[in-house]
C-alpha cells in the first residue's frame, strides 16, 4: 500500500530541510576554516593594552571630574488592533547610576536601584482608525500618490496591521527624545549615555527616510507648524537634514550631498556676504570643476530663496539664519507634547494630532515623525559636543559586514597596514563582521585573551569600497557613488569576556559606535586621505585610528568603562552591558503593563451593556473566528 498523500508531503519537506540545513552548516564550517588566510591582517588592528590610569586622566580631563553620572536608554513598542482601529505604543526608559574612575583600578559603577519607582521613562499612545493607517504611515507611501491614491491600494486589514510601522517610529523618537532631556537636565547632567543601537547606522538609515521631497508638501504635518510666529516651511526641513555643525571637525564635509549644506552652514555664521571665490576658499576648494559646482549650487539655493544674491555676494536668507533655532523649539515642543504633557479634554488629546495654523488639526505621520527623530539626534549630537558627554551606541547581534566587505579591501587596496589580500579571500570568509571576529577570537583562543577591540574607524567606511580602476587612493561610494558624511561616528568591534572554567568560551563580540570629538580625534595622524571622482576630484578624508600611534584616549576610556560595566555573576550581561540589560528589563515591565491595560480596555468594552449591540458588529471576521474555535477547542 502506498504512502498517504499527508505522509509523502512530510517525507518530502524534511528532506529538503535536512538538505539544505546540511549544506548551509558545510558552508559555514569551511567559511570558518578559511579564517586562517587573514589571521595576520587582523591581528594588526588589535588593541588589547587597556590602561586604568590613562583612562582616569582622560575621564578627568574630559569629563572634569574623576565621578561622573551615566545612563542607558532602551525603548519598546507595542500596537494591537481594537475593532476598528489599532492602537499604537512606544516608549523609552533609563538606568542610570554613577561610575567612579581610580588611579591605579578599574572604575566602580553604582547603579540606581529604584528604576521602576523614581527612573526615567517617556512614552506615547495613540488610537488611529485602520483605515487612516495609510495616510499617516509612510510604509504605505507611494510616489505620485493623489489624497485619493491610497483607497485603491489592495491592502486588507490584517496587511495594515501586520506592516505599520507607527509605534516603532514612535519609540524610536522616544528614545533620542529622552536621551536629549537626561544630557541636559539641569541638576544632574548625564555624562556616559548608551543607546541600544547604532549611531550611525540610525543617523543613515533616518537620512534617507525624509529624503523624498516629493512626500513632504502632502505627508508633513510639520509644514507650517508655528514657532514664535515663523512657520516652518519646506526650506528649514532641507536645512535640519544635515544640521551636523563643527567646524573643528569640518563638519559638514564640503562634498557630495553635503555640499550644499556646508554652503548654508558657512554663510549662516557669517555676518557680511561672500563671494563665489571667498566660499570657496573658505571650503577649501580650488579645482576649477568643484568651484563650478559650488557655483551651480548657489544658483539653486538662490532660487529656492535660502540665499540672497547681490553683486555678486552671497548672503543667508535673514528669514533662515534662525533655521534650526526654530526647527530645535519644534522639536522640544511636539516632543514634550507627544511624551510629557497630561491628557486634556480637547479634540486634539490624541498627542499625534497638532493644530495648523489655519484652524485645522493634522495627524503627525511616521514622515514627520522621522524629521523630528533626525533631528533630535542632531540636537543631542551638538549637546554631547557642547557639555562633553560620551555618546556611546552598542550593538548587539549585529548583521554588518563592512569591516570584511569595505574597510579591509580598502586597507588592503591601499596596504595601509603592509599587508594586501587577494579579492578571493573575501568570499571564502564568515558572512558577517561578527562571526569573522568571533572565529577568529576562538581560533587564538591561547594568544589572544577578552577584553580586546579593533583600532577605531570612521563610520563611513560602511558606504566605501576601492576604486580599483583607479587604483590605491581612490575610493567609491559603494551605492550609487554615494559615500555617507564622514568624521562624525567612529566604529569599532569589542569582545569583553571569557568564561573562567572554559577559556574558549566568549562572549558575543559587540558593534560599539561613538561620537568623534575634535580635540581627542581630529589630528593629522588620525586622517586617512582618499579620492573620490564624483564631481570632479574630490577628498574623502576620513578618521582610521592607527595602532602604533597608541593616542586614542577616548578608545581607551570606552573600553574601560563597558569592561567595568559588564557583569560575569548575570548571564544574559555575560560580555554585554549591564545598564543596557536593566533599561531593557524596565522596558519590558513597562511593555507587559501596557499590554495588560490594552487587554483590560478590550474586556471592559466587551463586557459593557451600553455597547452590547453593537460589539458583533465591532469585532472583526478573523477576531470572531478566532474566539470561536477557541471555545470549540475547549469544548
Amino acid at each position: 500500500m502506498g504512502k498517504s498523500f499527508l505522509s509523502s508531503q512530510i517525507s518530502r519537506i524534511s528532506s529538503i530541510l535536512l538538505k539544505g540545513v546540511e549544506r548551509q552548516l558545510t558552508d559555514y564550517k569551511n567559511r570558518f576554516s578559511s579564517i586562517e588566510d587573514i589571521n595576520n591582517f587582523i591581528s594588526k588592528l588589535l588593541v588589547t593594552d587597556l590602561n586604568v590610569k590613562k583612562a582616569y586622566s582622560t575621564a578627568v580631563d574630559f569629563f572634569g571630574s574623576d565621578r561622573v553620572r551615566f545612563a542607558a536608554v532602551d525603548g519598546t513598542e507595542y500596537s494591537r488592533r481594537l475593532f476598528d482601529f489599532i492602537l499604537f505604543f512606544g516608549g523609552a526608559y533609563a538606568a542610570d547610576g554613577q561610575i567612579q574612575f581610580h588611579k591605579d583600578s578599574k572604575p566602580t559603577v553604582d547603579y540606581h536601584t529604584r528604576h521602576l519607582e523614581e527612573g526615567r521613562g517617556v512614552s506615547s499612545c495613540v488610537p488611529v482608525y485602520i483605515n487612516e493607517v495609510p495616510e499617516i504611515d509612510q510604509t504605505f507611501f507611494r510616489e505620485g500618490d493623489d489624497p485619493e491614491g491610497l483607497l485603491s491600494q489592495p491592502l486588507s486589514e490584517q496587511e495594515i496591521a501586520d506592516n505599520s510601522q507607527i509605534a516603532n517610529w514612535i519609540m524610536t523618537f522616544a528614545e533620542y527624545y529622552l536621551a536629549y532631556l537626561l544630557v541636559t537636565n539641569p541638576r544632574d547632567p548625564v555624562k556616559i549615555l548608551f543607546l541600544d543601537r547604532s549611531l550611525s547606522g540610525t543617523q543613515r538609515a533616518i537620512a534617507k527616510e525624509t529624503s523624498k521631497k516629493t512626500y513632504w508638501d502632502k505627508k508633513c504635518a510639520i509644514m507650517g507648524f508655528v514657532v514664535d510666529g515663523e512657520t516652518v516651511d519646506k526650506n528649514d526641513l532641507f536645512i535640519g537634514r544635515y544640521h551636523v555643525l563643527n567646524p573643528e571637525l569640518s563638519l559638514p564635509p564640503a562634498r557630495g550631498d553635503y555640499l550644499r549644506h556646508s554652503i548654508i552652514l558657512l554663510l549662516e555664521g557669517k555676518e557680511s556676504p561672500l563671494t563665489l571665490k571667498q566660499i570657496c576658499k573658505e571650503l577649501g576648494i580650488s579645482d576649477p570643476v568643484r568651484e563650478e559646482k559650488v557655483g551651480r549650487y548657489l544658483s539653486s539655493l538662490v532660487r529656492e530663496n535660502i540665499i540672497l544674491h547681490s553683486h555678486s555676494e552671497y548672503r543667508i536668507n535673514p528669514r533662515y539664519r534662525n533655521s534650526w533655532e526654530r526647527i530645535s523649539k519644534m522639536v522640544r515642543t511636539l516632543g514634550k507634547r507627544m511624551f510629557q504633557e497630561d491628557i486634556e479634554e480637547t479634540a486634539t488629546s490624541i498627542k499625534m494630532i497638532i493644530e495648523k495654523e489655519d484652524g485645522t488639526s493634522q495627524y503627525l505621520s511616521t514622515l514627520d515623525i522621522a524629521f523630528l527623530t533626525l533631528f533630535c539626534f542632531y540636537m543631542l549630537i551638538e549637546e554631547c559636543w557642547k557639555r562633553k558627554v560620551l555618546l556611546l551606541g552598542i550593538t548587539k547581534d549585529t548583521a554588518a559586514s563592512d569591516f570584511k566587505n569595505h574597510f579591509i579591501p580598502v586597507c588592503s587596496n591601499c596596504n595601509l597596514f603592509g599587508c594586501t589580500l587577494s579579492p578571493e579571500c573575501f568570499a571564502t570568509l564568515p558572512n558577517t563582521d561578527r562571526m569573522l571576529l568571533q572565529s577568529f577570537s576562538f581560533n587564538c583562543f591561547e594568544t589572544l585573551h577578552p577584553p580586546w577591540s579593533l583600532i577605531e574607524y570612521d563610520s563611513a567606511f560602511t558606504t566605501i569600497v576601492p576604486d580599483h580602476e583607479r587604483g590605491p587612493g581612490y575610493v567609491m561610494g559603494a551605492r550609487k557613488n554615494k559615500i555617507t558624511m564622514e568624521r562624525l561616528f567612529l566604529k569599532t568591534y569589542i569582545q569583553l569576556q571569557e568564561a573562567e572554567h572554559d577559556p574558549k568560551l566568549r562572549s558575543n563580540v559587540l558593534l560599539i559606535d561613538r561620537l568623534a570629538y575634535p580635540e581627542y580625534d581630529m589630528r593629522k595622524e588620525n586622517i586617512e586621505s582618499f579620492r573620490q571622482i564624483y564631481v570632479g576630484e574630490e577628498p574623502v578624508n576620513i578618521f582610521i585610528m592607527k595602532k602604533e600611534e597608541n593616542r586614542n584616549e577616548l578608545q581607551n576610556l570606552t573600553l574601560v568603562t563597558l569592561t567595568a560595566t559588564t557583569s560575569s555573576t548575570i548571564p544574559e550581561v555575560f560580555g554585554h552591558n549591564k545598564p543596557l540589560f536593566i533599561a531593557d528589563n524596565v522596558a519590558k515591565w513597562n511593555y507587559s503593563l501596557f499590554r495588560n491595560l490594552i487587554d483590560t480596555a478590550k474586556e471592559w468594552i466587551m463586557t459593557n451593556k451600553d455597547l452590547k449591540k453593537f460589539v458583533y458588529y465591532m469585532t472583526s471576521f478573523r477576531e470572531r473566528r478566532g474566539e470561536l474555535e477557541q471555545l470549540r477547542r475547549g469544548a
